[in-house]
């Protein structure tokens, strides 16, 4: 049996998710009670009729006992099934944007608590779920049907075969990605915005990658990353890790990241078959 634990800030895509799950074949549960995870595995463990069947809860702030996750997840652990845990966060900003085009009121928000309070009190409530994620999913510039796709294609369709890993170009003056577990900042390579005939390409144009692929330094960087994540991975894998995103950094993230980043998905696709890139700046 696979049970996937939904959780997050409200306005994350909680619900978008637990949709994707629920059409990929999953039993879903919203605003599923904490203290029940272990009595809902145990019964479906002993139902011959549900043994083989793949489970989805979403459990949000609304829940009690939320400090007990970590006791409650390590039992459920205990019971030799596949689970995983997905957190999905976005920037407080676009949190509370989302609640203001929607009208929707916030679990926390009541006549002390103002939206915003609400929203950051939140980070502090869903610490023991957020700490324990197996990954984590930053929605802030995704729409539901790109997210529905991450999930679908990171989870839903995830095997126990190995590490899952991500590689995502972003640009630093739209910040860091809040689901990234290792970030490479490559800002102090030579950049191609300062040549005119590049300026309007994207690291996967062959005039940008004949560019980079010529400096000495870009190629200095690309062979530090990669032997620093030849090395830790495996690590990372035997503690049972099942997803790691790498975030590779530039100022724009159109030109220097995005080469790196297709560069090194297609180095360890040759190692691992659960390789995904994902550029974040770009519209596609």
């Amino acid at each position: 049996m696979k049970l996937i634990v939904i959780s997050g800030r409200s306005g994350s895509g909680k619900s978008t998710a637990l949709h994707a799950l629920e059409d990929a074949g999953y039993n879903c549960i919203d605003n599923f009670p904490i203290t029940l995870l272990q009595s809902l595995v145990h019964n479906n463990l002993r139902d011959p009729a549900f043994r083989e069947a793949n489970l989805a809860v979403c459990i949000d702030a609304r829940s009690r006992d939320l400090e007990r996750f970590p006791e409650i997840l390590l039992s459920v652990d205990r019971m030799d099934i596949d689970c995983q845990v997905i957190y999905l966060d976005a920037r407080s900003p676009t949190l509370v944007k989302r609640f203001s085009e929607t009208r929707r009121r916030h679990p926390l928000t009541d006549k002390n608590t103002d939206l915003r309070q609400a929203i950051d009190a939140e980070v502090e409530v869903l610490e023991s779920i957020a700490d324990l994620a197996d990954l984590t999913i930053d929605s802030t510039q995704l729409s539901s049907q790109a997210l529905r796709e991450i999930i679908n294609t990171r989870v839903a369709a995830h095997v126990d075969a190995g590490i899952n890993l991500l590689f995502r170009s972003f640009g630093f003056k739209n910040g860091v990605p809040v689901d990234a577990d290792l970030v490479f900042d490559v800002r102090c390579l030579p950049n191609p915005h300062w040549v005119e005939d590049l300026r309007p390409l994207t690291g996967r144009d062959t005039e940008v990658v004949q560019y980079l692929e010529a400096q000495p330094l870009v190629q200095e960087m690309m062979t530090d990353i990669t032997t620093y994540l030849e090395r830790w991975i495996p690590r990372f894998e035997k503690n049972d890790r099942v997803y790691m995103t790498i975030a590779i950094g530039c100022t724009g993230g159109q030109h220097r990241s995005v080469y790196l980043t297709e560069s090194l998905a297609l180095h360890f696709k040759g190692t691992y078959s659960g390789v995904l890139v994902r550029h974040r700046e770009l519209s596609d």
